[in-house]
């Protein structure tokens, strides 16, 4: 398209005796488009909608804001003014001096990650999530609907 609308579409203005932006426009909509698009559309290859449904976990996982920080001798993370405190784990006696990663996600939560395990969740206001909440049906994968699926 660089080429056609770069080098094309301003002789083709200029064939037409057009020089100020409101005619541009008009003769672009009215001339230029429909005979642009007659002569190099192609119908789609599928009717179907190439468009998938997106996971609201991955996107949140997406659109999240991470940030690293040290874990201080209490156990403790300093974030937004507020001092999480993480719990117990089964990973690790404690967390003391390590290097941690805090996603803050669209919604207001926040969760802790040390690797790539998560092991804290947090409400906006920094209460925790108990880890029992977290816990759910597991969701299946999505995937595209097949001839087959239909």
């Amino acid at each position: 398209m660089f080429s056609t609308l770069q080098d094309r579409l301003p002789k083709e203005l200029a064939l037409a005796g057009i020089a100020d932006i409101q005619a541009a426009n008009r003769f672009i909509a009215q001339a230029y488009l429909p005979a642009h698009n007659a002569r190099f559309a192609r119908p789609a290859a599928l009717e179907d909608s190439a468009f998938v449904a997106a996971d609201p976990q991955q996107l949140a996982q997406i659109l999240c804001v991470e940030e690293e920080r040290v874990v201080a001798r209490d156990n403790t993370v300093a974030f937004a003014r507020m001092r999480l405190q993480l719990p117990h784990s089964p990973i690790r006696h404690h967390f003391v001096k390590a290097t941690v990663r805090i996603r803050h996600y669209p919604d207001g939560t926040l969760a802790i990650f040390h690797g790539p395990r998560r092991i804290a969740r947090y409400m906006p206001d920094g209460a925790t999530i108990p880890e029992t909440a977290l816990l759910g049906k597991p969701r299946e994968p999505l995937r595209r609907k097949t001839e087959a699926d239909k």
